[in-house]
């Protein structure tokens, strides 16, 4: 069984792999590769978690396993991954730990690991740990070298401000309201005081978690409440978290969810016009998901884009490649390499307010920076994931369609990486065209591989 997945470790708690037992191994092999791959005698590990119920046992097994092989532990409690990111850089540890399932619900449960540079461990060095939990190369240490574990008080103080000072110092949020929902998650806590010390009015959502509520009906996912609130208290800005706060959705003025191509769209507008990128050529990174509208905006902007699979790790990975200083995807995940190494939904936040305070624009304004192209995504369950070019008559269709839209449109397809899912996706300007291309494609898909029901 393969413990790693496109993000860590996950799955539903106490199953396989998420169960207390492998997770105590997990903590043990990142001690054993700390300490055989990259010569560190003692390591120093950081430990930070979501809000869900399961949290509490994974934080022990992992602290368990981590000291047994004779290594410190810091525990933070419940704070948002990015979080966890810039804290293992701050307190110069050697590995940073989070234990969340992101926007799934509270049944499930993951670990991910950060380096002490506050990047994701790579896929080689996933592969490293992985080998060494299946071959059980890990020994207990010595008793007198068993490490300790340590509860760190100031973490979300340290977070707070650091988050603050990416926001400009010319600038504060009084006279600014904001609605925030924190989906019952980790930024419960910080990010409302992040924006209340700013000087925002800020009327909070979802932020009583009782182990079981984490993104039940709320966050990133559900934002009709988030709309409805806006609307009622006449605010300026809705802003919704996931789980782990790594993303944001945001809500207008007018009580509309911006796109989160819109949302690219005019932070790359902001960032070439104030020449602060410091890229080669303004490059700029998001997933082939995103909206043709906003590849040709950043064309006539005379910026260069590249696109990669789904994923902000995938982002991630292409923006340190080609030293992009913004990227992300459209689902909340924005990148500002300047300020963070993971996307972080608070400080997304604080750039989109940025803008705001510096044009005086309001948000509903500043999102008609482009015109989206229709796009339909049908979902269709599979017995299996059958490479798309096997698939009869898939190929002829393809090619029929594509020419049909042109350029100005466009077909993604691909299999879900956690489901037995295969999604289409057709991209054009006449909402008729796509419909009857998405039905054909997803038809044929559905008779050759689909789940009959």
């Amino acid at each position: 069984m393969k413990i790693f997945g496109t993000d860590g470790v996950r799955g539903l708690a106490n199953t396989e792999p998420m169960t207390p037992e492998t997770v105590l191994k997990l903590g043990k092999a990142l001690v054993y590769y700390l300490k055989s791959s990259l010569s560190i005698e003692s390591p120093n590990i950081l430990i930070g978690k979501d809000t869900r119920l399961s949290g509490y046992m994974f934080e022990q097994a992992l602290s368990a396993g981590i000291t047994s092989m004779g290594a410190d532990v810091f525990l933070v409690g419940p704070l948002p991954t990015p979080a966890i990111s810039y804290l293992t850089t701050d307190m110069r540890a050697d590995a940073g730990i989070v234990i969340s399932a992101s926007h799934n619900p509270y049944t499930d449960n993951g670990i991910k690991f950060f380096g002490p540079d506050g990047f994701k461990f790579e896929q080689d060095v996933e592969d490293k740990i992985e080998e060494i939990l299946k071959k059980k190369k890990y020994l207990n240490d010595v008793p007198e070298s068993i490490g300790k574990a340590f509860r760190i008080e100031d973490s979300s103080g340290r977070y707070i401000v650091y988050l603050k000072n990416t926001f400009p110092k010319a600038f504060n949020l009084h006279g600014i309201k904001i609605v925030l929902d924190c989906a019952n998650g980790a930024g419960y806590k910080v990010s409302p005081l992040v924006f209340q010390e700013l000087g925002a009015q800020v009327t909070l959502l979802s932020i009583d978690p009782d182990g079981k509520n984490i993104n039940l009906n709320c966050g990133s996912l559900f934002p009709d409440n988030l709309k409805s609130k806006v609307i009622q208290t006449k605010s300026d800005i809705g802003i919704a978290l996931d789980g782990d706060a790594d993303r944001a959705v945001f809500v207008d003025n007018k009580g509309n969810i911006v796109d989160g191509d819109k949302i690219l769209a005019l932070c790359i507008n902001n960032l070439i016009k104030n020449n602060s990128t410091n890229t080669k050529n303004n490059i700029f990174v998001f997933t082939e998901m995103s909206n043709i509208a906003l590849q040709k905006f950043v064309k006539s902007m005379n910026a260069n884009f590249i696109l990669t699979s789904v994923g902000d790790k995938h982002v991630v990975k292409e923006m340190r490649k080609s030293n992009s200083k913004f990227g992300g995807e459209k689902s909340g995940h924005f990148i500002f390499m300047d300020h963070s190494t993971t996307g972080d939904g608070t400080l997304s936040a604080l750039q989109i307010l940025s803008i705001m305070k510096k044009t005086g624009e309001s948000l509903y304004d500043l999102s008609n920076i482009i015109d989206l192209y229709p796009q339909l995504l049908v979902n269709i369950k599979v017995k299996e994931k059958a490479p798309f070019k096997s698939i009869p008559d898939l190929t002829n269709s393809l090619n029929r369609c594509n020419s049909i839209l042109g350029d100005n449109g466009r077909i993604n397809l691909r299999y879900s990486g956690t489901e037995k899912l295969a999604r289409v996706m057709v991209e054009g300007k006449d909402e008729k065209v796509i419909n009857d291309i998405a039905l054909e494609i997803s038809n044929i898909i559905r008779k050759h591989i689909g789940v009959q029901i």
